[in-house]
């Protein structure tokens, strides 16, 4: 027997309409607003970057042109200039000591580990980790949990395994770049069609945000229906 949903009281559809609308709303403009802010931060630094400058260096008063927009192309090659010397050999010995170094002030050293763990999982693309999305049994069987294939287990694993091993990684909510790493039979990984980010969409959002499907459109009243029985 279908259970039938609880009628709500004017109140609960009023808090119902707020709350929904007011999280929706939120969900659209933050990223815009934390966006816009960044990078009018980032405007703004860029055009003061000449004043780091030399006088004798500051190409903009030798040529005749306003410092306001060109502290742009400077930042660029000054990115662009580090990047080249930070991916060779010895700018990687060079950039380890400097890291080394900050990580042993006391007070910086975790302000500075954290920045560097959040540019990392903002500017490191997942898809290039992540080969697919599957679900798996997890914590217990019964109850599954969202999973990405990062590869295939090798060497003595796959030969002391009865089964074909696929490396798994089960990513916690909301922060999907920390999480477990699970060495999984494929018979028991569930294959999805959803992409890497739009699970991680969903493992953000804590399930807020869901990929329109019809499926769940069809069964809009699932939830309701089940927290009624």
């Amino acid at each position: 027997m279908t259970a039938t949903p609880e009628k709500r009281t004017p109140w609960q559809k009023i808090k119902h309409f707020l709350r929904g609308n007011l999280i929706a709303g939120f969900l659209f403009l933050a990223p815009i607003v934390v966006t816009v802010f960044i990078l009018r931060t980032l405007l703004r630094w860029a055009d003061n970057a000449w004043k780091w400058v030399p006088d004798p260096m500051r190409l903009p008063e030798h040529i005749g042109i306003p410092e306001t927009g060109t502290g742009i192309i400077l930042v660029f090659i000054i990115l662009l200039t580090t990047g080249l010397l930070v991916r060779n050999y010895v700018g990687k010995a060079i950039a380890r000591a400097i890291e080394k170094a900050i990580l042993k002030l006391p007070g910086i050293n975790r302000f500075y580990a954290a920045t560097n763990q959040l540019f990392i999982s903002v500017f490191k693309s997942p898809a290039k980790e992540f080969k697919q999305v599957v679900l798996i049994e997890y914590p217990r069987p019964g109850l599954y949990a969202l999973a990405f294939v990062t590869g295939v287990a090798v060497g003595e694993i796959q030969r002391k395994t009865k089964e074909n091993v696929l490396n798994i990684f089960v990513p916690t909510t909301p922060n999907p770049t920390s999480g477990f790493y699970l060495m999984v039979p494929v018979e028991d990984t569930i294959k999805l069609d959803l992409s890497v980010e739009d699970a991680f969409k969903i493992l953000i959002s804590g399930g807020i945000l869901n990929p329109e499907s019809p499926e769940l459109k069809d069964n809009k009243n699932l939830i309701t229906n089940t927290s009624s029985e």
